[in-house]
């Protein structure tokens, strides 16, 4: 697996657990990662918890406008105002990784909340440093002003933007590719609708060159991938018809800033896949 990582040119971080038998294997898989939008994961998951005890109402809507748009995927890209209901924020956080729609959740949940949930689930190790717009905040004052911000990856050097807060995980949101995977196992092994809603809405994501790319159509991934500049990462349970499960946490990180890394993103696919076959007992990279 570490192999795979050195091909594509990245430092990796990784860990896999079957579900159920306590196998395991993993590469650095107790050092601290950068999540990036895999936070969204246990900030949806209290979002969900919050409506299943009636404490929200999944109908109450919102109105994003300009000044709430961070660019990119889902409403944080749109050009004109949107209103939508709270659980369709939910459902494009996770399906599209909309950062707006993420920072409208944490403004209703309450990052304290998303905070509590990860001390009661014993991810002691996972911080939450704040939503989205407190982490793109962080970037541009990093980078000396939006306007220098605006040139990031046409000016900036790889060194100065890993330099930033935002990709510090002794800063950031950040965890461990270990407690990722005791994420996951606990909301598989939970019945409750809270749990069931957040496995849905990950089985619907329509990112696939990673994880979901390396396997294939008959075994089912449901994930959660986060992107930074130099930051490539995903998180996931894959299932195979014979009932066999597995959690996997997969993290990179590069020395560059090219938006699009095909083997990247296919080195991420690989090592899960490598993973899951070790535990599967077949023999890999």
């Amino acid at each position: 697996m570490e192999k795979l990582f050195e091909t594509a040119g990245v430092r990796g971080w990784l860990h896999a657990r079957r579900l159920g038998s306590g196998a395991e294997c993993g590469v650095r898989a107790d050092e601290p990662v950068v999540l990036a939008s895999v936070v969204k994961v246990p900030l949806v998951l209290e979002f969900a918890r919050q409506v299943a005890a009636g404490q929200l109402d999944p109908r109450d809507r919102v109105r994003i406008g300009a000044r709430d748009r961070l660019g990119g995927s889902g409403t944080a890209g749109c050009a004109d105002d949107v209103e939508l209901s709270l659980r369709d924020a939910a459902y494009f956080a996770m399906t599209v990784s909309d950062n707006t729609a993420a920072d409208v959740l944490c403004d209703r949940v309450g990052l304290d909340n998303v905070r509590s949930l990860l001390r009661e689930l014993g991810l002691t190790r996972t911080r939450l440093a704040g939503a989205p717009r407190d982490i793109v905040a962080s970037m541009v004052e990093d980078a000396g002003g939006a306007e220098l911000f605006a040139e990031l990856f046409r000016t900036f050097s790889a060194d100065r933007v890993l330099a930033m807060r935002a990709l510090d995980p002794g800063w950031t949101n950040a965890s461990t590719p270990r407690e990722m995977t005791s994420l996951l196992e606990q909301l598989w092994a939970d019945e409750g609708e809270a749990a069931r809603q957040v496995r849905q809405w990950m089985g619907q994501q329509v990112f696939w060159s990673r994880l979901g790319g390396a396997f294939p159509p008959e075994v089912r991934v449901s994930g959660k991938t986060g992107t930074l500049p130099c930051i490539r990462n995903e998180i996931g349970v894959v299932e195979y018809p014979d009932g066999a499960r597995f959690a996997v946490a997969v993290f990179t990180r590069s020395d560059s800033l090219v938006q699009r890394q095909p083997a990247v993103e296919q080195a991420i696919g690989a090592a899960a896949a490598a993973a899951v076959g070790r535990l599967r007992g077949q023999p890999s990279p």
